[in-house]
């Protein structure tokens, strides 16, 4: 049974499924038009005002899936026609508002906001209010809120607006692409770009030229997301999807945490590289430590750098629960390694597409990494990969303290009092996301319950040492 944690979840994995099941076939382009009334058929609306306006949606969502990498400069889009269900965000008087005598609000709102009726209740002029929150403060019945939309207080980085016609506006000069946004957003208006269309083109261009091979690296967050399948399972439906092979995103993040383990001792401090939204966060907020970012890719970047180096003709596809990883692709220092992404939903969406039914299939042995790396899929994992690096490489004098960090006001607390000289810690672990990648945007389902499901899938590999994963005794059999 497919398990998603909303509907909105639910729409979006059924648009992709149609636009991929089209897709396969070389059937889209003449059937586009047709896709949202496959998705909403009938005349009865499901859960906005009309049919009319769903299809005008999922129109909008379609337009988005079918633009290129080059078209879309952030993978973070609005549709705005969806937007406008949203009630207007900033300070509003209730009625709870009493029409008190003691008049706080007035005295305390230096801008000339606050007016009376004749009733005594009190009103605020948007167009004169700076949103100081000083009404807010001194009423003494709370009848002054701060009503705040789900996107804006998602958004830690505060890149999300609102326009003078009511919808949401990305700053994409802010935005780190972590899609928390995107997956708070109620009505589905805040949506990231699908490559799926292009994954499907790669598939087909391989069979048809069988000059090159198409392989997919996975994250390590797999474990805890296809509840009603083995993973094993998962990963021969891969490639019944037509992947000649699949590797573990969690070899790269073994090769990572070696190598960041020896950075760390030669450097005396560092700032992890494997979350691109959080080395976002860094450059964008805080320029004066990009010093101390790690320099090693990524460990979806790394073991595609790996294995494009032994096969440069191949393509490479990463699947994981991120969709900053969909905009780390674009990075000049990570583009040549890394041909597309995609997130699980829409990992599932391909699946269902060729109607694969994973239940059904047999196990696929995936055993690369080791337990270290697996954990890389829950905050505090690359921490304890790093501090086993550390004794694999024998510095067992150096000094380790770690910050470890999961969600971005987190990350810009230990950032910020690192800029400031006050943070006690050798070794920052940035997540983005709470919890990790177990809680990223690009997930089936969210809970701090898969993190219990990545100990066991680390658990079960046959490395138990990072150094064992990172050999070449073991990295020539991949």
């Amino acid at each position: 049974m497919r398990q998603f944690d909303t509907k909105v979840q639910y729409i979006k994995y059924k648009t992709i499924k149609e636009m991929a099941r089209l897709a396969w076939d070389d059937k889209l382009m003449d059937n586009i038009l047709d896709v949202p009334k496959i998705i909403v058929p009938g005349k009865v609306p499901t859960m906005r005002c009309c049919v009319y306006k769903e299809r005008a949606i999922l129109t909008e969502r379609v337009k988005l899936n079918l633009q290129s990498k080059e078209e879309t400069a952030n993978v973070i889009n609005v549709i705005d026609i969806a937007c406008e269900d949203c009630p207007a965000s900033g300070y509003e008087v209730t009625a709870s508002c009493r029409g008190c005598l003691a008049h706080r609000c007035f005295e305390a709102c230096k801008m000339g906001a606050i007016s009376f009726d004749q009733h005594h209740q009190a009103h605020i002029d948007k167009t004169k209010c700076v949103e100081c929150g000083a009404c807010s403060k001194v009423c003494p019945y709370s009848a002054i809120i701060n009503r705040k939309r789900p996107c804006q207080t998602a958004c830690k980085v505060k890149a999300i607006s609102i326009s003078s016609d009511d919808s949401a506006v990305v700053d994409d000069s802010k935005c780190t692409q972590c899609g928390a946004c995107v997956y708070q957003c109620p009505f589905g208006a805040i949506t990231d770009k699908s490559y799926v269309l292009d994954v499907i083109d790669i598939i087909k261009q391989s069979k048809n030229n069988t000059n090159y091979k198409v392989y997919a690296v996975v994250a390590p967050a797999i474990a805890g997301q296809f509840v009603y399948a083995k993973t094993g399972q998962i990963i021969t439906a891969i490639k019944r999807l037509g992947f000649d092979k699949v590797f573990e995103a969690a070899l790269g993040a073994d090769m990572v945490s070696f190598n960041e383990s020896q950075e760390l001792h030669d450097k005396g401090f560092l700032l992890s590289s494997c979350c691109p939204a959080f080395v976002q966060l860094v450059k964008q907020q805080f320029p004066d430590l990009v010093q101390y970012i790690s320099h090693n890719l990524s460990p979806m970047a790394s073991v595609a750098k790996y294995i494009k180096e032994k096969d440069p003709t191949c393509k490479i596809v990463f699947i994981g629960p991120c969709t900053a990883k969909k905009q780390e692709i674009k990075l000049d220092s990570v583009g040549p390694y890394i041909d597309s992404a995609i997130t699980f939903e829409e990992l599932l969406a391909m699946i269902d597409s060729r109607d694969i039914i994973e239940e059904e299939l047999p196990v696929s042995e995936l055993d690369n990494a080791s337990f270290f790396g697996r954990i890389f899929a829950r905050s505090g994992g690359l921490t304890e990969a790093v501090r086993q690096g550390l004794k694999e490489h024998g510095y067992t004098d150096f000094e380790f303290k770690p910050c470890t960090c999961d969600g971005i006001e987190a990350c810009k607390v230990a950032l910020m009092k690192k800029s400031k000289g006050l943070l006690d810690a050798n070794f920052i672990e940035g997540m983005a996301c709470v919890g990790g990648c177990i809680g990223g945007a690009g997930c089936l389902t969210h809970g701090l319950s898969n993190a219990a499901k990545i100990d066991m899938y680390g658990k079960q590999a046959s490395n138990q040492t990072i150094s064992g994963a990172v050999s070449e005794e073991n990295l020539k059999n991949i």
